[in-house]
């Protein structure tokens, strides 16, 4: 196996339990199922001597560099792996010029592989064509985050994407299983009792790396492994959240969705986990204003007022207190009584405007103020409301265009019910039903 890596310092370190554990074929692969059946192209491009190229996207701890050594591994193709985070535009030549000559004195075909590939800009993934279009290589590239927004177009469209799924409890049981007993792995040097493997199982959160990264610090301290001993060893679970991928999306898309549900637990859970994720406690106050309006509106109006108080908490003292106030805001949000109708009401506006339903502002509507005004018949006629009965004088507001559209249409939720009552007396005496 080679690597843009000098090897002499791995060779004088014990390697990791999750390198040692790496499976050798693809019938030692524990999980992905959809992916190394019989007859799935995986396993018909493993078993063709045809160069390759391969996008393998999935969460961390799923198998991406697992498959790709594999491939290298059953397929006798040398290995080279290159770091996204390290590795720049004469690395990635260098590792072709590589494969091209090995590939001309002995005909061994070269598995290059790039971690991490979406941390390749456009100039690094331009480098990668020509070994891709001339199959100089079985280019295989790992990624957590989504390839269509991270990956140029021609690197895509001439490689097959293939998406990895987080490992199942049971899938991680099994890793975790096999690595006590393997001679690779501890060989059973260590017992692992039923509790503490269900809470490693837990602790990992389908990441097969992470629990025997675990596993590797709890043996470490005890030879019996109990809860106590796992507990000890690993000091928190890490949370698995990509602040640039799809877990971002991902979360914040449940966090406003449970909000909108009304399930103030799940909207706690999810603030938690963008909390201890380390994301901007800004970014989560803006969410939390936006849903205000859009979710609760007149419903409630003093969430927004919690909303924006809360953002500028925030701004003001930062974390770890600030997630007291986040809380705050959360709770109010997901049990206030919830309305769209103003983001109904401003979206039908804008999208009339956008048809072209515009016309002109009545004359005694216009701005009367600046010199000339007059003389154009601007604010002839306009009746000012405050000297009226209630406020109110009937008189035309919107261009005609408009003048029949029914833009808010409250609901009879919260305090938008009295809302509701009293906009339909002001429309109809407006509107002169």
């Amino acid at each position: 196996m080679d690597s843009l890596f000098d090897s002499a310092a791995e060779e004088a370190t014990p390697q990791p339990l999750a390198v040692r554990m790496r499976p050798r074929t693809l019938d030692e692969v524990i999980g992905q199922r959809h992916l190394l059946g019989s007859g799935t192209p995986l396993r018909r491009l493993v078993e063709s001597e045809a160069p390759m190229s391969l996008f393998l996207w999935g969460p961390p701890g799923t198998g991406k560099t697992t498959l790709a050594y594999v491939v290298s591994n059953v397929t006798k193709r040398r290995f080279v792996e290159v770091s996204a985070v390290s590795a720049g535009v004469k690395d990635v030549r260098a590792a072709i010029d590589s494969a091209r000559r090995e590939l001309g004195m002995t005909g061994r075909q070269t598995v290059l592989f790039v971690d991490e590939v979406h941390r390749f800009n456009k100039a690094q993934q331009d480098a990668l064509l020509p070994a891709v279009e001339n199959r100089w290589v079985t280019f295989i590239g790992a990624t957590t985050e989504n390839p269509f927004f991270s990956v140029i177009s021609p690197l895509l469209s001439r490689s097959l994407l293939l998406t990895l799924e987080s490992l199942s409890d049971d899938d991680v049981r099994a890793v975790l299983e096999r690595a006590v007993s393997d001679p690779r792995g501890l060989g059973g040097r260590a017992t692992l009792a039923p509790q503490a493997l269900d809470h490693l199982v837990r602790l990992a959160g389908g990441d097969a790396r992470r629990s025997l990264t675990y596993l590797e610090a709890a043996a470490l301290l005890a030879d019996d492994i109990t809860v106590e001993v796992v507990e000890k060893a690993v000091d928190k679970a890490a949370v698995r959240y990509d602040r640039q991928g799809d877990q971002h999306y991902d979360v914040i898309s449940a966090f406003i969705k449970s909000m909108r549900g009304s399930d103030a637990d799940a909207a706690l859970h999810y603030l938690a986990r963008m909390i201890e994720a380390g994301e901007d406690p800004r970014f989560i106050a803006r969410r939390i204003v936006i849903f205000a309006s859009e979710d609760v509106g007149m419903a409630d109006p003093t969430c927004l007022q919690t909303a924006v108080a809360v953002a500028q908490a925030v701004q003001l003292i930062g974390l770890p207190e600030g997630q007291i106030n986040l809380a705050h805001a959360v709770i109010h949000c997901a049990m206030a009584p919830k309305s769209n109708a103003v983001v109904k009401a401003i979206g039908a506006a804008v999208g009339d405007v956008r048809r072209g339903l515009i016309g002109q502002v009545p004359g005694h509507l216009r701005d009367a103020h600046y010199p000339g005004a007059a003389k154009l018949g601007h604010g002839d006629g306009y009746k000012y409301p405050h000297d009226f009965e209630h406020g109110l004088v009937r008189q035309e507001y919107a261009p005609e265009q408009v003048r029949d559209r029914r833009y808010y249409e409250p609901t009879r939720h919260g305090a938008e019910a009295p809302v509701a009552d009293r906009w339909a007396k002001i429309r109809d005496f407006l509107r002169g039903s």
